[in-house]
Parts: structure tokens; sequence; C-alpha cells
């Protein structure tokens, strides 16, 4: 039979130990959650969102809508239209979460024929974003590696009802949705509001015609030059590629990003 005092000190060298297999335990848990990258730089970039294609030799990133697949052995970015609702998957959106006027109508990008989402409150943010963070959630079970939330920018289309400090805080629920799942999130765009990216946890930008607006240099200092351009013109192209050629990833598109084969399709490097 053990003695009082061994038993004694069996249970303090337990109760000392307990502290540090609790500690082991949760660093383990901490080592298995979910990490993310940006995309390499210098990678060779690739834009297909409208129409996924093999990739041409020496491309390392590309960008494809969500309901493409990623191509096989490079980086991928999920493209999804977080801030707009498509014209086809209007009706899918609760009413009262589509922007409407003081008369009640809809407001809507007329570029692209899309109506904005309502994230004016704290309320309609979670709820636009318990249906976008299922599809940057389908992004990552299918092996994307980073999202790219597109119309950041769609307060500046929301004739004054809608702030940047709305974008801003509906773009952090992005981020932590992102994140929390593996993926690492790209800026588009609204280089206005690329110095405040790292506080929100964005790793990178993709920067449409920045070129063309002599806006590259805010997006490279904002994020390292850590930014995937795409130009849409042979003017922005030329302009982009003088300036930053060496340092960003630049490629010309056709406005419409069709695959090759199609009218109109454009694709040119610097």
């Amino acid at each position: 039979m053990a003695s009082r005092t061994n038993v004694l000190i069996h249970v303090l060298v337990a109760t000392l130990l307990f502290p540090l297999a609790v500690g082991c335990s949760s660093g383990d848990a901490k080592s298995e959650a979910p990490d993310w990258s940006p995309p390499p730089r210098h990678a060779g970039f690739d834009y297909q969102i409208g129409g996924a294609y093999p990739p041409a030799k020496g491309v390392g990133v590309v960008s494809r809508d969500r309901a493409a697949r990623p191509a096989p052995g490079l980086y991928n970015m999920c493209y999804v239209n977080a801030f707009q609702a498509q014209p086809d998957e209007r009706d899918d959106w609760p009413a009262d979460l589509l922007l409407r006027d003081r008369n009640g109508r809809v407001v809507i990008d007329q570029d692209w024929d899309e109506p904005l989402l309502d994230i004016g409150t704290p309320d309609k943010r979670e709820r636009v974003a318990a249906r976008v963070g299922p599809w940057i959630d389908g992004c990552a079970d299918h092996g994307f590696d980073a999202v790219e939330p597109d119309n950041y920018d769609s307060y500046t289309r929301s004739k004054g009802l809608l702030s940047a400090r709305d974008a801003k805080a509906f773009m952090s629920l992005l981020v932590r949705r992102a994140h929390r799942a593996g993926l690492a999130v790209g800026q588009k765009n609204t280089a206005e509001l690329a110095p405040d990216g790292h506080r929100l946890g964005v790793d990178f930008a993709v920067a449409e015609e920045c070129g063309a607006y002599d806006e590259c240099g805010v997006y490279a200092e904002a994020f390292d030059d850590r930014v995937v351009v795409i130009e849409y013109t042979g003017t922005g192209l030329r302009k982009a590629c003088s300036a930053f050629g060496k340092r960003l990833d630049i490629v010309r598109r056709d406005h419409d990003v069709t695959t090759p084969g199609s009218n109109g399709y454009v694709r040119r490097t610097c």
C-alpha cells in the first residue's frame, strides 16, 4: 500500500504538470488552424473571371469566378461579387438587402446593371455577410488560395446612401470569414481606401486600370508591391509597364474578359 506521503507527492506533480499539458494541447490546436498566404510576386498573372481557359506559359497566378475551378498547380484567386448582386441573382436577395433610394427604388450600378447591396447598418452587414460567407467557404473547398471580393467601391455609386466606413466595416467581416477558411484576401480597386488595407487584414490588391488612372503607386506602397494589375487599353498597359513593370504583375485584358477564340479577346503583358 502506498504511503500518504507518496500519494500527496503524485497529486502535487500531476497538479504542476497539468497546465503544461494544457499549454501543449492549445499550441497543437493553434498549429492546425487554417493558414493563408498572398500571391507570389513576379509570378505572371492572368485574369480569367469571364471564363476559365488553360493559362499561358509563364503564368503563375490566375483569378477565376467562384463558379469555376482552380488552375492546377498555380496560385488561384476566387472572384466573388460581394458588394453588389449579379443581375440574374437579384431575386435571390431579400428585398430589404437591396439598397434603395428615398423613393424606394433599388440603386443600380448602371455599368453592369447590378443592384447595390445594403451594408448601411451593422445588422444588414451581418446578414449580407451570412449570404456571401458560404461562397467564400466554397472557394476554399474547391482549392482556391485567395478571394477577390468585388465592388468594394460600390459606396461611391450609392448616391450618398453608403459611406467608406460602411464599406470598410463590411470588408472586415469578409476578411475574417476568408482567413478562417484559409484564404488570403485581395482588395479590389478603391485606391482611396488602400492605406487602410493592412489594418483591416487585407493581404494584397487587385487593381483595374491603375496605370490608366495613375494609381498603381498607391497600391504598391500600401501592399508592399503585392499587387496584380489589369489594364483594358493599350495606353493603360504602356503606362503601367513603364512605371511598374519590374515591380508588379500586369496584364491587359479585353473589357469583357473573354476566352481565347472569342471575338474581342485580348491578353497582353509587359
